[in-house]
Formats: structure tokens, C-alpha cells, sequence
């Protein structure tokens, strides 16, 4: 079991590639905090999934964007699981709307969420990993938009370019204290924020002709590569940006 004994926190852990992240690091013998803002009951399935592996678990709600909730979420996690040893900022939101059409608080509430959240979660608990002086991983979701330039993100897309930077910038900062920090990017996966794709029969065969395996992935096809980056096998991996996107950003 490649995590056994590690403990994890989860962003955006209710749904979606988050849940199957929990969900895949709880089987390799992590126990897992699962974060969640909007989704209660999603949130408890997935709590009482992971708590059935045999591990121990939290359910803590969080705007991840705000200071205030994520410092109370990381004390609650130390408090009902002990130090923690992995970050995965999963938490995320994307709408798709021309650059005409953007208001101030749409590119806001996305810029806080997608790139303020991981920077501020990255920071309370790089501060107490610090504190220990214990190592620990810090593991970033982006999204192929990184790469790949798609209509009616202009306020999404630069987000996760900016997740890259981040990445890079934390990884060179805190490596000296033994901290981990590397980035994966989903292509098109199959999730609740994708479904205006997978259930369209007019532009789905258009995406999957930019994709070489010409197919949407699966939660469950993302979640390995965190589980590795997570765990001692990739231990002289730091600063990285691993595509998990059946070669989308290749075409």
C-alpha cells in the first residue's frame, strides 16, 4: 500500500475526480479529509466510502478560497486525524461564456476559488508542515486548458496557466524543507462538469477528434497519478506538470 500511514487532505473531494482521488488514496492505507462547500450528502457518501477501506477520515466544509475556513479546516483535520502529510487542491469551478459576456464577479469568483485557493491552502499548510519540520506534498489539479486554448475560458484558462506557475514557484521555495509540489492536468474526463459535452451527440465526436485515444477519461483514470506523486515513489519528482489527457495537448 503505497500511502499507508499518510494522512491527506482533499479539496473539492465531493464529486468528480476529487471523490475518485479520496476514494484511490484511501485503498493505498491514507486516511483522507474530505473537503466539501456544496455538496453535503455527496460529501458524507464519500466520507463513509472511504471510512469502509478501513481507514480513518474527516468531512470538513471549507470555501477553500477563504482565509478564515481554511485555517479552521486544517486545525480540524490535525485535530481528528494528526499532522498531515498531503495537500491535494482538487477544488475547482469553470462556467464557459464569451469574453464579452464575463462580469467582474464571474472572473473573480473563478480566480478565487481556481488559483487563490490552492495558493492560500498551499500556504497554511506548508507553514505547519514547517513548523514540525516534517516533509510532506503538495499535489495541484489543473486542467489541459494549460496547454490548449479553448473558446469561453478566458477567465478559467488563465487560472490553470497560473496553477503552473504556482506549482513551479512553491516546488523551488519549499523543496528545502523537504516539501514536495507538482501538478496534474485532466483533459476531458467524464464528470458532472463535463456532462454539457459527453450528452451533446453534436459536438462530442468534435472534442474526441482532438484527443489520439479518442475518448473522454475516467475519474479513476486521474486518480493513480496522484497516488503516485503522493507517495515515496516519486520522491525526486518535484515541480512538475504531469497531462492526463489521452494526448490531447500533443494533437
Amino acid at each position: 500500500m503505497q500511502l499507508e500511514g499518510k494522512n491527506v487532505i482533499v479539496t473539492g473531494a465531493s464529486r468528480g475526480i476529487g471523490r475518485a482521488i479520496a476514494v484511490a488514496m484511501a485503498k493505498e492505507g491514507a486516511s483522507v479529509a474530505v473537503n466539501y462547500l456544496s455538496h453535503p450528502t455527496e460529501a458524507q457518501e464519500v466520507y463513509e466510502e472511504v471510512r469502509s477501506l478501513g481507514v480513518s477520515a474527516a468531512r470538513i466544509k471549507a470555501d477553500v478560497s477563504r482565509r478564515d475556513q481554511v485555517e479552521v479546516m486544517f486545525q480540524e483535520v490535525w485535530d481528528q486525524l494528526g499532522s498531515v502529510d498531503c495537500l491535494v487542491n482538487n477544488a475547482g469551478i469553470e462556467t464557459i461564456l464569451p469574453l464579452t459576456e464575463i462580469s467582474d464577479e464571474q472572473w473573480q469568483r473563478v480566480n478565487d476559488v481556481n488559483l487563490r485557493g490552492p495558493w492560500l491552502c498551499s500556504q497554511v499548510f506548508a507553514r505547519r508542515l514547517i513548523g514540525e519540520e516534517r516533509p510532506g506534498t503538495i499535489i495541484n489539479l489543473g486542467s489541459v486548458q494549460a496547454g490548449v486554448a479553448l473558446p469561453g475560458r478566458t477567465h478559467y484558462a488563465p487560472t490553470k496557466r497560473g496553477l503552473e506557475a504556482l506549482t513551479c514557484n512553491l516546488a523551488a521555495e519549499l523543496a528545502q524543507h523537504g516539501i514536495r509540489v507538482n501538478c496534474v492536468h485532466p483533459g476531458l474526463i467524464e464528470t458532472d462538469m463535463t456532462q454539457w459535452v459527453m450528452a451533446n451527440p453534436e459536438l462530442l465526436p468534435v472534442v474526441l477528434k482532438t484527443i489520439p485515444l479518442a475518448r473522454a477519461g475516467q475519474p479513476a483514470e486521474v486518480a493513480p497519478a496522484v497516488v503516485f506523486l503522493a507517495s515515496d515513489a516519486s520522491s525526486y519528482i518535484t515541480g512538475q506538470h504531469l497531462y492526463v489527457d489521452g494526448g490531447m495537448v500533443i494533437v
